[in-house]
């Protein structure tokens, strides 16, 4: 018999989804778990897998279109076998859905009644059994999504067994069991979304029936997402009749999108020719008229003595389009801590320029002999970490009701990744070679482009580096990465006329923008920081010692 197959819901926010790709075509074999669609969800592009088996006997939506969630997608069956009914059942009448609306409503409170009814609530431990809930990874993590398991239903556990890779909001990271038995239940496919503390698996003794826990947690969440489906289902009926709308009364017979267009460009419909029956004017009418032949006789009129020549400007018609794609993860993440961070502490902003002169002298000296390439940056780095020695004002934090003040320099370096920015930490900086930070930099930089740093390397900062000049940007300013006070912003070197010894000569001039909270840092402070990191870049073999 034929099946349905829906559009799955595959993370907590997900409305919608773009199917990007289809791998499987109309008339081939579908098995269990065969991957037959990529789809595009707010969070990731991820692979859709059959749970059924059968021909593919029809696919809805093409590549690039977006479907809302347990919209169906595709149907499943017996090779010839008719499905044109299982479509017909989706488009039903409001009317319908009223009645069917009125049916849940009444039957709902019988059914609470029965669920109350039904005996005492089931626990884990009366089952013998543990449950494996997604973990908090990272401290912005609020859910994870499967990327492999490596256990399946009915395989031996031990309690230090990685039965699972986890994809948070920054890296891919192992689950361990902490549990010994057999695994009886897997609560999300891979692929799919968690949020944390959710169910993801459930480890016991052999033979355990764990179908009255999973009853127990997922009888109500159910309902409230048919009840969501039937909402989304009338609001997308309502659209489609608005759409269908067409006016006829007005004294030109012209479609609502023809009118539109036509306000848009400044036509007056009553120049353009419709195309449809009674001279009725559409879409293509309005982007088709020229206004060429009425233009062309104006300008061939002739002046009258005194008048000025009129001036025939060629109409230009365009048309305006966009492009939105769902935000990630990550730059939800960004979002909410970099706007929690303008909008909570009062930022300021200092300015100095450095001399580069001597550094740029000094990095070619090093690179002759280091067993690393040193950067710039690593130079900045370096000079931050000790300057932040000198200033623990400025290697402090906010807490509300008191102000930290480091001892230790761990400097922040934000790296630009596909999906937004991570910042790993240099720790204990001021005592770290050159080259030692440099390979470290390096390291961080390779893995975060692979997915691979853990909450170890990007917790702990006390201070934030972020260096654009390495795409030609000469000067910025950066928000405060929390719970940092400062943050400092570094620009490209540039060459430009600068005063030596009452001579104009050729200069090398960097421009560095301090960022500070001034609930712990005030205007002197963050200046006499910037004075000390301006002199150890100028003055560099100040680094060495």
């Amino acid at each position: 018999m034929a099946e349905v197959v829906r559009m799955p819901k595959m993370s907590d926010t997900m409305t919608e989804g773009v199917i990007a790709k289809w791998h499987k075509k109309v008339g081939d074999k579908v098995s269990s778990g065969d991957l037959i669609a990529e789809v595009e969800t707010d969070k990731a592009t991820m692979d859709f897998e059959s749970y059924q088996e059968g021909t593919l006997l029809y696919i809805g939506p093409k590549e690039g279109e977006a479907v809302p969630v347990d919209a169906v997608i595709a149907v499943l069956g017996e090779e010839g076998e008719d499905y044109k009914s299982l479509l017909d059942g989706q488009s039903g009448d409001s009317a319908k859905k009223e009645e069917a609306k009125k049916e849940e409503t009444e039957k709902a409170p019988q059914e609470e009644t029965a669920s109350e009814d039904e005996g005492e609530e089931v626990s884990a431990e009366s089952l013998g059994a543990t449950v494996v809930t997604m973990p908090l990874l990272s401290d912005t993590m609020t859910e994870g999504v499967i990327a492999e398991w490596h256990f399946k239903v009915g395989d031996k556990i031990k309690s230090d067994d990685v039965i699972a890779d986890v994809e948070t909001d920054k890296a891919t990271m192992e689950v361990t069991a902490y549990a010994e038995g057999t695994l009886l239940h897997i609560g999300v496919e891979k692929g799919q979304a968690a949020k944390v503390n959710d169910i993801i698996a459930i480890v016991g003794k052999e033979g355990t029936d764990v179908t009255p826990l999973l009853k127990q947690k997922s009888s109500k969440p159910a309902k409230k997402a048919e009840s969501t489906a039937e909402k989304e289902a009338e609001v997308a009926t309502e659209k489609a009749a608005e759409k269908e709308v067409v006016t006829s009364d007005s004294r030109v017979k012209a479609s609502p999108l023809a009118k539109k267009i036509a306000k848009e460009k400044g036509i007056d419909l009553a120049d353009v020719k419709g195309s449809t029956e009674n001279g009725r004017i559409i879409k293509k009418d309005v982007e088709s008229f020229t206004p060429a032949a009425k233009a062309k006789t104006e300008a061939q009129a002739p002046a009258t003595s005194g008048e000025a020549k009129a001036v025939t400007i060629p109409q230009f018609i365009g048309e305006e389009s966009y492009t939105e794609k769902p935000i990630t993860q990550m730059r939800k993440t960004i979002a909410k801590r970099l706007s929690e961070s303008l909008f909570t502490a009062p930022h300021f902003y200092v300015t100095i320029k450095v001399d580069m002169d001597s550094a740029i002298t000094a990095r070619t000296k090093i690179n002759e002999i280091a067993p690393v390439k040193v950067s710039f940056n690593d130079l900045v780095i370096k000079a931050v970490a000790v300057a932040l020695k000198q200033h623990p004002n400025v290697n402090s934090s906010w807490l509300g009701d008191k102000i930290r003040y480091n001892e230790h320099v761990n400097v922040g370096v934000a790296i630009a990744v596909d999906e937004g920015l991570l910042v790993p930490v240099v720790r204990f900086a001021d005592g770290k070679t050159l080259s030692h930070i440099s390979a470290e930099v390096k390291d961080y930089a390779q893995r975060a482009k692979a997915k691979k740093l853990q909450p170890k390397d990007w917790e702990g900062s006390t201070f934030t580096v972020s260096n654009l000049g390495m795409f030609g940007v000469d000067e910025f300013t950066a928000i405060i990465n929390p719970p940092d006070a400062c943050i400092l912003a570094v620009g490209g070197i540039q060459q430009v006329p600068v005063v030596k010894n009452g001579a104009v000569v050729p200069g090398n001039i960097m421009k560095l923008t301090l960022s500070c909270d001034h609930r712990v840092v005030d205007g002197a402070t963050g200046a006499a920081f910037l004075q000390t990191v301006k002199s150890l870049l100028e003055e560099p073999v100040r680094l060495l010692v």
